[in-house]
């Protein structure tokens, strides 16, 4: 997967496992707007008040025919958890060996407490019926963030 996402150019497809069993192809949801949103770990405060967001903002999402799909590098049983803990409604999917957070840029290099690592950098791409990236927010602050990725969504 040498493809790199660029806005204006088609997104990077991939195949992953999902929560619940089964994978999910980019190329299948042809056809409907994605919300596609990297974030590093299920069940921390700002992964989870992001999904939670994603989670409440559904109805207004749904109602533009936007699928909103959620990739990290834990396993489908953690997504599984995840998801049962915080009633989330949408796809998430597992990265593990990171293909998929390489294609679009968000496997990066980190800093905290003086420590360098790598880690998932918080994204996310908007991504229209015909499969072209539209839009894309990188280093995402959560507060608002939702609200502004609708709004990009609506205007498609």
């Amino acid at each position: 997967m040498a493809a790199t996402a660029t806005v204006g150019n088609p997104a990077p497809d991939f195949t992953l496992p999902r929560d619940g069993g089964g994978s999910v192809s980019l190329s299948d949801l042809r056809g409907r707007t994605v919300v596609l949103y990297f974030y590093p770990k299920d069940d921390t405060p700002g992964c989870t008040k992001e999904a939670c967001g994603f989670r409440d903002a559904l109805p207004d999402f749904s109602a533009i025919d936007a699928e909103i799909v959620g990739v990290s590098k834990d396993s489908v049983a953690k997504h599984d958890k995840f998801k049962a803990k915080h009633d989330l409604p949408f796809t998430l999917l597992s990265d593990a060996d990171g293909d998929v957070c390489e294609a679009y840029g968000t496997w990066v290099e980190k800093s905290m407490y003086g420590k360098t690592y790598m880690g998932i950098d918080r994204a996310t791409f908007l991504i229209d019926s015909a499969g072209i990236l539209r839009a894309e927010w990188r280093k995402v602050k959560v507060p608002g963030h939702v609200d502004a990725v609708l709004e990009a969504a609506r205007a498609l």
